[in-house]
């Protein structure tokens, strides 16, 4: 029988409990918190922050010291509470996490999360779920919101031949220290790719960027303005799509650094709005200083050398891969719910439809920024668990989730970094629609 999915589980005097104390975890947390939905969060490490707490104790955070975020100050924060104006632009790491912990006192959320405490399992058991933590406690809950992130198990490569020198994943990549006067490869062409490139070329023999099928390279500032602001304000003022605004920050990109290929950065053979736009100020200006140099696709390893797929070779000493990560939930059995062939079972990007009471927070890669997208997605939740917003029927759900993966097949490059895409606008507009309504449809 097609029935709808229940918001709040039937037994509602049990609490929920929440997974991860990061950006997502702790907007969970404050949402909750003001719908009155009791609530328990277990963060393995000792304090808040996630992935912006450098060298987090909880191994689980894949920050390098020189990161700094991509979306400008303005655009970064809650919509409840602004970054502050003294902070620059573009924060760091460390700017971040001040932020995320501001946030989390001034919501009085901090006592609600238990720290060094790892959830080892959960699993639905009489229309609860069970949850077992590390040192054996079980604890029953009425539903759990997962806020683990999906930026720390490594994703790599693997090619033909072998290699002499040390290979790692970005994810362990701290600061270049360890890297002067070494020859380096650095595998991919996203953001921390790019970043790594650019940090490590100061002080290597020689920098190396391997690449499949490049990327679009857009600067971080236009006209002295962030590029994010620049283009929320062509959006805005004339009221065009994503795609439409995108196409025209790659002419206004253009006007700034010029035809990327002169550079070395081949051009992509897909259209910018099909990719997540690389960002950097310097990787252009860098090549065209010769610090760093743009290969394609590796073809084989030769010990001391690695050979591309444009016949050429080059002595390499070390090779980083920035080649994403796999979306893990350790403490859940993979036969309940995994993501595989690049598709993500989710109603509205949260919901496992066969898995009344579990819902994923924070398991979005946007066009746009990430934590006010999480800040909407927490609300959402607490909507459906507070009893305010009703779910559909288990077909309408299925449908949607077709629907929404037809769209991302459509629209992006066929790549797993493409898995979790949304377009910011769009899906915050209809979880927006959904709580005005009281009717997810």
């Amino acid at each position: 029988m097609d029935t709808a999915r229940p918001g709040p589980n039937a037994n509602t005097l049990l609490p929920v409990c929440i997974i991860g104390a990061g950006s997502s975890g702790v907007a969970a947390a404050k949402a909750l918190k003001e719908k009155g939905v009791a609530f328990e969060c277990y963060e393995i490490g000792s304090n808040i922050g996630g992935m912006w707490r450098y060298q987090n104790d909880n191994g689980r955070s894949s920050a390098y010291r020189s990161l700094h975020i991509d979306t400008s100050r303005k655009n970064l924060g809650y919509s409840d509470f602004p970054i502050p104006d003294h902070y620059p632009d573009f924060l760091s790491h460390f700017e971040v996490l001040e932020y995320l912990e501001s946030y989390a006192k001034h919501f009085e959320v901090m006592e609600h999360i238990q720290f060094k405490t790892r959830v080892e399992r959960i699993e639905p058991k009489d229309d609860t779920w069970l949850v077992t933590l590390g040192d054996g406690t079980q604890k029953r809950y009425r539903a759990v919101l997962v806020a683990n992130g999906h930026l720390w198990d490594p994703r790599t490569a693997q090619f033909d031949g072998h290699f002499n020198g040390e290979q790692l994943h970005s994810h362990y990549y701290k600061t270049s220290e360890p890297f002067k006067d070494k020859n380096v490869l650095v595998v991919g062409i996203g953001n921390s790719a790019v970043d790594i490139a650019v940090d490590v070329c100061k002080g290597a023999k020689s920098t190396l960027l391997s690449t499949r099928r490049s990327a679009w390279i857009m600067p971080k500032y236009f006209m002295g303005y962030p590029m994010d602001q620049v283009s929320s304000y062509i959006a805005r003022t004339f009221r065009l799509s994503t795609r439409r605004t995108r196409s025209i920050m790659q002419r206004l990109a253009y006007l700034v650094t010029g035809d990327q290929t002169r550079f070395g950065i081949p051009r992509p053979k897909h259209e910018i709005w099909r990719e997540h736009a690389t960002l950097s100020q310097e990787l252009i200006p860098y090549c065209g200083h010769g610090w760093i140099r743009v290969k394609p696709n590796i073809k084989q390893l030769l010990g001391t050398h690695v050979q591309f797929e444009d016949e050429t070779t080059e002595p390499v000493d070390v090779i980083i891969q920035a080649t994403g990560y796999k979306t893990t939930f350790p403490f859940l059995d993979r036969s309940l719910f995994e993501v595989k062939d690049g598709k993500v079972e989710l109603y509205r990007r949260m919901l496992p439809v066969d898995l009344p009471g579990l819902y994923m927070v924070g398991l979005v890669q946007p066009i746009g920024p990430t934590i006010p997208l999480v800040e909407v997605q927490a609300r959402w939740l607490a909507s459906v668990l507070s009893g305010e917003t009703t779910l559909p029927s288990r077909s309408v759900m299925q449908e949607e989730i077709k629907t929404h993966n037809d769209e991302i097949a459509r629209q992006y490059v066929g790549s797993a970094r493409y898995t979790l895409e949304v377009d910011f606008r769009t899906y915050a507009k209809q979880l927006s629609r959904d709580m005005q309504s009281g009717v997810a449809k």
